[in-house]
């Protein structure tokens, strides 16, 4: 019998503490949240939203220890060798009416492999948007995740139940590597149960009712605007006005949704007055980035002081950070040249860890060794202790510097702040 994309493999089981690792490295803070709706022994499907390309799928592969599959797009398998190499990595492709007839007649085979995944219990990830978007908001939803759920219910649904699991990522920055991110697992929607009670006998009518139940629950999970001509003005608001980090990231992001309500809400009552703060608040959004100002400095009361206690910090870790500096030199003067070539930006993250993921290792067995035979074994110890968290200290000294910078310059801009203080957020929201 031919071996399934699904079935356990060795050097896939081998390599995959070692990825989960690094991805959970990639993040200063990582969350997974609501896996206690997740039904126990059943068919799984999870729809998730798709904001941050190829981290989407790595950040959902280190949630837990269980097998997963994951869907992409076909046009990505072209060449036979990452084709190959995408299947090792359990990923099945489905291909778009763009990609030409030929090859969405293959999506025949996907989908069936992809039922016979869930049969056997192992998750299926789906992005169902079909394309990324580094939004917080969500895509019109394709079919396929629908098409598998349905087959795999009319296929054995009687013996187990089919379900799909709404799952949102929400990631503190789209851009900058070493973040946040946080997983959402919604309340599963029972498709068999579902067709057991659906008046509608069309099928087609039938995955529509899905489609919007499941982009509904999806939006419920994580900090979900609206994708309208307001989309930039009302994510501003929220960044000014919730940039307190206390409580976590599912707590944040409650908050977040808390303050998009009531902007709504202040749109819908008021929209005149709406449509003028949200003209001004686009043009100190560009007045502020500018002048390089960050968000996050906008709010504080004592930004001066503040950056008194940064700027200590910043002293301090300085030796740190030059050490760091030079002996991870290939892999950030690799990951900056890579990342100023990119067309789309919201690859940056995908190429940080990437280069990480294949650099840093040599960089690390190569120092350690290095240490162990020219120092006594405390001092080498202690430099592996350090050259582990060299990296690190490199991003996250570099974004502490950036912010320290903008305190400073945010202190002494009166007039931008004057600007940020006629909006009245704090008075309105």
């Amino acid at each position: 019998m031919a071996k399934k994309i699904q079935d356990p493999d060795f050097w896939y089981s081998f390599l995959l503490p070692y990825v989960n690792w690094h991805t959970r490295r990639a993040y200063r803070r990582f969350e997974v949240h609501g896996k206690e709706n997740l039904p126990k022994g059943c068919a799984m499907i999870f729809g998730v939203n798709h904001s941050n390309t190829l981290m989407d799928a790595l950040v959902l592969l280190s949630s837990d220890n269980m097998r997963k599959v994951f869907i992409a797009r076909g046009d990505i398998f072209k060449n036979p060798v990452v084709a190959k190499l995408l299947n090792f990595f359990r990923i099945l492709p489905i291909f778009r009416i763009r990609n030409g007839v030929a090859a969405v007649r293959q999506n025949d085979d996907s989908l069936n492999k992809a039922v016979d995944v869930i049969h056997d219990h192992v998750d299926l990830y789906i992005f169902p948007e079909g394309m990324h978007r580094t939004k917080h908001s969500l895509l019109r939803l394709g079919k396929g995740l629908f098409h598998i759920a349905v087959d795999a219910n009319k296929q054995f649904g009687d013996q187990s139940p089919v379900y799909i699991i709404p799952t949102a990522i929400e990631y503190g920055d789209y851009f900058r590597y070493r973040s946040t991110a946080m997983i959402n697992f919604g309340k599963a929607i029972n498709v068999t149960d579902f067709f057991k009670h659906t008046t509608e006998e069309n099928e087609a009518a039938n995955i529509n009712l899905l489609k919007s139940q499941l982009s509904d629950e999806i939006s419920k999970l994580f900090t979900y605007i609206p994708d309208d001509d307001d989309y930039d003005a009302i994510w501003e608001i929220v960044k000014m006005k919730n940039e307190k980090r206390a409580g976590g990231l599912y707590k944040k992001m409650l908050r977040n949704r808390a303050i998009v309500d009531k902007v709504l809400k202040f749109r819908e009552e008021h929209p005149e007055e709406a449509k003028n703060l949200f003209e001004r608040v686009l043009q100190f959004a560009d007045d502020r980035k500018k002048n390089k100002v960050s968000v996050m400095s906008v709010t504080k009361k004592y930004p001066f002081f503040n950056s008194l206690w940064r700027a200590a910090v910043l002293l301090l870790g300085l030796p740190y950070y030059v050490a760091s500096a030079a002996v991870t030199l290939p892999v950030w003067l690799t990951t900056w040249i890579i990342r100023k070539q990119l067309t789309d930006p919201a690859f940056g993250n995908t190429v940080s860890f990437g280069v990480r993921f294949v650099l840093f290792p040599i960089i690390f067995v190569a120092g350690t060794i290095a240490l162990f035979c020219n120092l006594h074994w405390p001092w080498a110890l202690l430099g592996t202790v350090l050259l582990y968290f060299s990296y690190d200290m490199l991003v996250d000294y570099g974004e502490l510097f950036r912010r320290w910078l903008s305190d400073v310059r945010w202190s002494f801009m009166k007039r931008l702040r004057k600007q940020y203080e006629s909006l009245n957020l704090n008075n309105l929201f």
